[in-house]
């Protein structure tokens, strides 16, 4: 379970504990005497040797003691047959400290300092002060709509908050700061994702064009050597079985759990999802969306494609000849992400993948114009009706705000926006709880960017039971859904987990 607490004001939800709940056991065959140089142009389920995580220490490796070897009853000669689990990489939660502490908070720890730091205080203070002289300007709208709605909100968020953080701090689930989690933690290593599956999902679209039968949904079977890495792209891919299959595309291992179902794939290539006969009950949507940041950011990817094209005509056939630099650029998460605008969200065929009262729910990133965009634009075209607004509000380990509440830079939460599509046919739906507004969803982040808390706990009491359910623009799997996106399988990479040592 990913709720810890559930009171009044919202949900203190676990991210890491509902993810390595999920069954992250893979069927492994040990073959000793096999060749370990594997082709790795092909999408197969094989084997992953522990050793894969080496590059993050010995603390990698753990021994599972509750491990239980089963043996394959086909024939594999000498082969030794175990289990092997994977859990999530727990120091991706470690949140000890604020991002950014406020200025009460750094006031009152500067006093604390003794005398011979006045020098960099007094410098730090001069600083300070022609930083604010720099921001003493007239607000645009755009800022006066901010600190209209987070005046708002501030009230729901700090009163509510409150009581869940004071509960959790109660029960044990959250600590108070020692001095031991004070000091310098090493930085968190990151794995280096050298798939750059946006950039494949592009090439993709320049393969030979498959004809109906063949873009049937991809069912994943064990030891399947058959299956081509083109046979990833634009079809749905499913692992139905009680396990978790592994994947090898361009030579990245990626962990695919049991009872799961995605599509790889752009904006432009969904009639996979489309053709598949379902439609859902509930649709999370995460959608890129443009920022000042991003747009600077396409400028200089632009004139790099630019670059590239110049020295090869047919990008796209000659990845492999790019030079080590431009390969560098294609890989940084400045060539990855990218943004929609609102008209291309809007084209995004919710309509018809929603079922009858099917629950929308959408982040938005505390721009007062894309909160506007989704009310008065998104969801009357969609046919979908607000019905609520929630928040989620990101904490550290010990209960803080990961950034000051009133920082008029970045805020420690982010908007949801509920709502119930609307079909004239439709009948009301039957032991359905009515959705609640200004509820909070309070969790530690991950510090991966763009790695969402699971609402599958959280939304259950407001959709049919087994209810269909669609994550778009998703970047993980989960069991029970369906997940759609040209990154689906990017936290999936097999470097985000630990593989606990198992022996037969």
């Amino acid at each position: 379970m990913s709720v810890v607490h559930q009171l009044s004001p919202g949900w203190l939800l676990d991210h890491l504990s509902f993810i390595n709940k999920i069954n992250y056991q893979v069927h492994q065959h040990h073959e000793p005497c096999c060749s370990k140089n594997e082709p790795t142009t092909s999408v197969h389920l094989e084997s992953l040797h522990v050793d894969s995580m080496s590059s993050f220490g010995s603390s990698a490796k753990f021994i599972a003691s509750n491990s239980t070897t089963k043996p394959e009853k086909e024939d594999r000669g000498n082969c030794e047959a175990f289990m092997q689990k994977y859990i999530f990489r727990p120091e991706l939660f470690d949140i000890n400290k604020p991002h950014m502490i406020s200025a009460v908070h750094k006031e009152c720890q500067s006093n604390e300092k003794e005398d011979t730091m006045s020098g960099i205080k007094k410098e730090i203070s001069i600083s300070t002060l022609r930083k604010k002289r720099k921001r003493c300007h007239t607000c645009n709208q755009g800022e006066l709509d901010a600190m209209e709605y987070h005046e708002k909100i501030r009230g729901l968020i700090l009163d509510g908050s409150r009581q869940i953080i004071q509960e959790s701090l109660k029960n044990g689930f959250l600590h108070p700061l020692s001095e031991k989690s004070e000091k310098c933690s090493e930085p968190v290593a990151l794995p280096l994702d050298t798939c750059n599956l946006s950039e494949l999902c592009e090439m993709a679209k320049h393969l030979p064009t498959l004809n109906e039968t063949e873009l049937l949904t991809l069912q994943l079977k064990e030891n399947d050597m058959s299956v081509t890495e083109q046979d990833l792209f634009l079809r749905l891919v499913e692992n139905n079985s009680s396990f978790t299959k592994i994947i090898t595309l361009m030579g990245q291992k990626y962990l695919v759990p049991p009872k799961s179902c995605f599509l790889l794939s752009d904006i432009s290539c969904m009639n996979p999802l489309l053709n598949c006969g379902k439609t859902y009950d509930a649709i999370v949507i995460d959608p890129p969306w443009q920022n000042k940041s991003v747009k600077r950011s396409n400028s200089v990817v632009t004139l790099i494609i630019l670059i590239i094209t110049c020295h090869h005509a047919n990008f796209s056939q000659y990845i492999d000849c790019i030079p080590c630099s431009f390969s560098l650029i294609l890989s940084s998460p400045l060539f990855r992400y990218s943004y929609l605008s609102p008209l291309q969200i809007k084209q995004i065929p919710i309509p018809k993948l929603a079922a009858p009262n099917c629950l929308v729910i959408t982040w938005v990133t505390n721009r007062q114009t894309h909160l506007r965009f989704v009310k008065e634009e998104l969801y009357p075209s969609w046919s979908v009706e607000t019905v609520a607004e929630w928040h989620w509000l990101k904490i550290t380990n010990s209960g803080e705000f990961v950034f000051p509440l009133d920082s008029p830079h970045k805020k420690p939460y982010e908007c949801l926006i509920l709502g119930r599509f609307q079909e004239k046919t439709a009948l009301p739906l039957r032991n359905v709880l009515p959705i609640p507004d200004h509820k909070l969803i309070v969790s530690v982040p991950c510090t991966l960017h763009s790695h969402k808390p699971p609402l599958a706990e959280v939304l259950k009491d407001y959709i049919k039971p087994d209810g269909e359910c669609l994550e778009l623009f998703a970047r993980n799997l989960q069991p029970g859904w369906t997940s759609w996106g040209n990154e689906v399988l990017k936290f999936q990479h097999v470097d985000y987990f630990i593989a606990l040592e198992s022996r037969s």
